[in-house]
């Protein structure tokens, strides 16, 4: 069975979990959300620090939620988000997505969000999805797709930026442009064509308050994450580099003028 041999090259950096904790339902699985029914089982994967998943533990009040990540010390944070919230129906784990630790047919919803990208095996990963999913159930995956960021106005920094970062996640093992591969992965993990609806979706940020926020996330996260750190000890950039990439990502927020545009590729995939 495969094993998990891809780097996580984000880490769990403050200014990671900044830009995760952001995520909830509504914003980041809208696509899954008319699946869910009260009484649903979910396996969330991937689940970070868990405020997708308690917003779905929140959505089925009489069914189950179990989240899973292959960080236990996220595995922690997500608990306590389900505990700030008084949310019962969920459990926790840590897992390897490609040799799961649940028997055939176990859920009704296996969700993951933007995990593909970070695996070394995607195609096994959905395959061992597919197979503890019960039978007229679905496996929900949504990624993001980097090379199709769009931007405005033109800036080199950003540019640079994103050279590198696709240089970094993929010396890792992980595949950045993960969005658009979603519906051949689950073809090739034996998914019915008829049986896959893929569709996407976007995150934009323009005004003052998203402007700040995402562009100080990555003018952090270019210095002080395990990307930052992969990049200068893997020779993919020197300190100035990325010093250079956080000020470009600054100047973006600062301009009224700018918008950021983020295409994800989605799938709902029935078993």
């Amino acid at each position: 069975m495969a094993k998990e041999t891809a780097t996580y090259i984000h880490g769990h950096h403050e200014s990671v979990l900044r830009s995760h904790a952001w995520r909830t339902a509504e914003n980041s699985a809208a696509y899954l959300l008319a699946e869910l029914r009260p009484d649903s089982t979910i396996l969330d994967i991937g689940c970070g620090p868990g405020t997708i998943s308690a917003d779905f533990a929140a959505l089925v009040p009489d069914g189950h939620v179990t989240a899973v990540d292959y960080a236990p010390a996220i595995v922690d944070q997500a608990a306590k988000e389900a505990e700030s919230r008084r949310l019962a129906n969920m459990t926790f784990g840590v897992a390897d997505v490609h040799e799961l630790q649940y028997g055939d047919g176990t859920f009704d919803v296996v969700h993951a969000h933007q995990m593909l990208q970070h695996v070394g095996d995607p195609v096994q990963a959905l395959r061992e999805m597919r197979r503890v999913t019960k039978p007229g159930g679905v496996v929900a995956v949504r990624d993001s797709d980097y090379r199709a960021f769009t931007w405005f106005p033109a800036s080199q920094g950003l540019a640079n930026w994103l050279d590198l970062y696709e240089e970094v996640a993929r010396a890792g093992g992980g595949e950045p442009d993960a969005g658009r591969h979603l519906k051949a992965w689950a073809l090739r993990a034996g998914f019915k064509e008829t049986s896959v609806k893929a569709t996407s979706t976007t995150w934009t940020f323009s005004n003052e308050q998203e402007r700040d926020w995402w562009g100080g996330l990555w003018a952090d996260r270019a210095l002080h994450s395990d990307f930052a750190k992969q990049a200068v000890a893997g020779g993919y950039a020197a300190q100035a580099d990325l010093e250079a990439i956080s000020e470009a990502w600054k100047a973006w927020a600062r301009n009224p003028e700018s918008w950021l545009m983020i295409p994800h590729g989605e799938i709902l995939a029935r078993v």
